[in-house]
Formats: structure tokens, sequence, C-alpha cells
């Protein structure tokens, strides 16, 4: 995995999040392809998988550890241009974790650090307008809709769909 990114583990209340490691790929990818997961994300071979975690695009990615198992990732870019310091945030959780809140641990956990350590003031997040799971996790984290951006990405059935742009700032994380 890339060595400059997640080397900070951080804590939520009932997640870890660490540095995804080369033996996590696999059970990643088995969790990203089960249906209710790829249904947002996409299909992925091990491969596809490990190019994710490792695409220089993306600053930092993290295993959600639940347990002591693996439980989904967060990927993180982070725009550290002086006048625009924000992050942008994706993130799966497996589906057989689905609605314990731990995505909405895993993400107060993650802004937690780029707010206080790494001195970011926003973050935004774009789900696909239709999965509302996420949307109400993520407004109960503190995001708040700021429109629709119309075919924003291809879905995994070809077709292009609308994400909803959500953002927050540092003092309205909950």
């Amino acid at each position: 995995m890339r060595p400059d990114s997640a080397d900070v583990e951080l804590r939520g209340e009932r997640v870890r999040l660490r540095r995804v490691r080369d033996d996590d790929i696999a059970e990643l990818t088995a969790k990203v392809n089960a249906p209710e997961v790829a249904r947002w994300w996409g299909s992925y071979t091990e491969q596809e998988m490990r190019a994710e975690v490792n695409d220089p695009g993306i600053t930092a990615c993290w295993t959600v550890e639940v347990d002591g198992q693996v439980g989904g990732l967060v990927e993180v870019t982070e725009d550290n241009e002086p006048d625009y310091r924000n992050v942008a945030l994706d993130l799966f959780i497996a589906a057989p974790l689905h609605g314990r809140g731990l995505g909405a641990d895993a993400l107060r956990a993650i802004l937690r650090h780029m707010f206080e350590q790494r001195g970011h003031h926003r973050a935004t997040i774009d789900p696909a307008v239709e999965n509302e799971r996420a949307i109400r996790s993520y407004a109960r984290v503190g995001f708040r809709p700021v429109g629709v951006l119309r075919r924003a990405e291809r879905g995994p059935d070809g077709h292009w769909r609308d994400a909803l742009l959500m953002d927050l700032l540092a003092e309205e994380l909950r």
C-alpha cells in the first residue's frame, strides 16, 4: 500500500481506522462486491481494489475495522491549497454492518482528524441521490445538502445517475 497514506490510526466509538494493508485487499473486494454495496460502488477485482486504494489522486485510505474485522473502507482526498483547504470523502461499510451507525462513527473520527490535525475547515461527500441510507447517515454527522450534481457518475448498470452534493463545516460536526 502507499507508504504515505493514512499512517495515523484513528478511533471512533465503535470503529478503528487504520491504513489499508495488502492483506485487506481480498476482504475489501469481497465486501464491495456484495449486491447492497456494489449497487453504489460497482464491482471490483482484487487488482482493481488494489489500484483504487493506491490511486495517486486519493490522499488517504483507511480500512474500517469493527470488532477486529475488516468492515469497510474510507477514502479521503485533500485540497491543501491555503485558500481552499477542504476534504472530499467516500466510503463503504460491509452490508451485514449496515444500520448500526458505523459509517457515521468512521466519518466523525476522520473528520475530527482532518479538522483538528490537518487544518481543514470544510468537507464534502456526494452520494447517489437514490442512496437514501447514506444520505441519512451523513446528515446525522452534520452534512447538509448543497445541490444535485446531474449525471455525476456512471452507475454499475452503465447509466448516468445524479449525486447529492453535501458539505459540512468544521463547527457543524456532530
